[in-house]
């Protein structure tokens, strides 16, 4: 019986050990996100915006508003949020003709690596976003000095700007910046309690990203679990008021498709990865970029931000003097889209107005 036996548990153990290597095999190639239909590319999309060519060979995606910069007063690079793109710089479109023309304002916006028809960046950084930007300001001929405006993730990128570019600022403005809960100078205790506001599945993205990088291309492409709602562009994260603006964003339908367009483990997944990685400076020790008062950083924030909680956003504040906060009764997160908010940012950097 024992002889008769053996081959048996012998048979056993090896398909075991099969089903275990295909099961490796499944999960290893579930985690691995497609290539991406980098633009120009044979089997990618077409490339239809102005571009300029990077020092590393990646080409960057642009798109100008405003007075002509030869002519220009003030020059502004606008950073886009996340699943956004250039034709979404929301301070060019809301800013009044008159207020453009008065002061002579330009703009310029650009795709993020990855985005629209901007190349994908796999090294991506934090560091490397304030690189990115001030080549484009280089190769565009904005001078030594300009202002940079950013909403949402947009937003978060300017901290990056503040730390690693801060002599090549003249002024900045950070719209709803998204905060990473894991920057340390958080009290533990608080950015717990923020970060267990959030909806349970966004609250799993953003675990995956900040501690299994490499999980986050298959957590939100699985289907088993809901994955972040942002991408999602669920209505559940919108105040009262961002339901009220969405009617302003209904242009977005003529060129959404490209945001996504190579990839969007490229966009929007290395977006979660950076913005969520353990950053190697805390936004809370940077120090006031214009000591002097030569220019001036400010932040406006929602108390009614469904997406990116205020209180943080009071804490930095708090932490940082030097940062002139603007908090808005009864806003949510989509507040720059409001009618007169435009004008109202754009004198407060550039003029100083309250």
């Amino acid at each position: 019986m024992f002889l008769q036996s053996f081959p048996r548990s012998g048979m056993l153990k090896r398909a075991v050990v099969l089903i275990f290597v295909a099961f490796l095999a499944w999960a290893y190639k579930a985690t691995q996100p497609p290539p991406p239909k980098i633009c120009g590319s044979p089997d990618g999309p077409p490339v239809t915006a102005t571009r300029i060519k990077l020092s590393d060979g990646r080409h960057l995606a642009y798109k100008e508003h405003g007075v002509p910069k030869e002519t220009a007063n003030y020059k502004i690079v606008y950073v886009h949020a996340f699943d956004f793109c250039r034709h979404d710089a929301v301070i060019a479109k809301t800013l009044s003709p008159e207020i453009v023309e008065e002061l002579g304002i330009y703009i310029v916006s650009f795709d993020r690596p990855g985005y629209g028809e901007s190349d994908p960046n796999p090294k991506r950084t934090v560091k490397s976003m304030a690189l990115d930007i001030e080549e484009l300001a280089d190769q565009l001929g904005l001078a030594s000095k300009f202002y940079v405006i950013g909403f949402s993730m947009g937003g978060q990128v300017l901290w990056s700007c503040l730390k690693y570019i801060p002599h090549r600022l003249a002024g900045a403005g950070l719209l709803a910046p998204v905060v990473n809960y894991w920057w340390p100078g958080f009290p533990g205790n608080l950015s717990g309690e923020v970060y267990n506001q959030q909806l349970w599945q966004d609250q799993w993205t953003l675990r995956a990203a900040h501690y299994t990088p490499w999980l986050t291309y298959w957590w939100n492409t699985q289907k088993w679990f809901p994955s972040l709602s942002v991408a999602a562009r669920s209505m559940d994260i919108l105040s009262p008021q961002d339901r009220e603006l969405m009617a302003k964003l209904s242009d977005r339908e003529n060129y959404m498709a490209q945001v996504r367009q190579q990839g969007e483990f490229e966009s929007l997944h290395r977006d979660l990865i950076v913005g969520f990685s353990a950053w190697e400076f805390s936004p809370m020790d940077l120090e006031n970029p214009f000591p002097n008062n030569e220019g001036s950083v400010h932040l406006w924030h929602g108390d009614e931000d469904w997406i990116v909680p205020v209180t943080l956003q009071r804490y930095i504040a708090q932490q940082l003097p030097w940062i002139h906060y603007h908090e808005l009764p009864g806003a949510g997160h989509f507040f720059p889209y409001a009618d007169g908010m435009g004008d109202t940012i754009i004198k407060a950097i550039l003029r100083g107005e309250k």
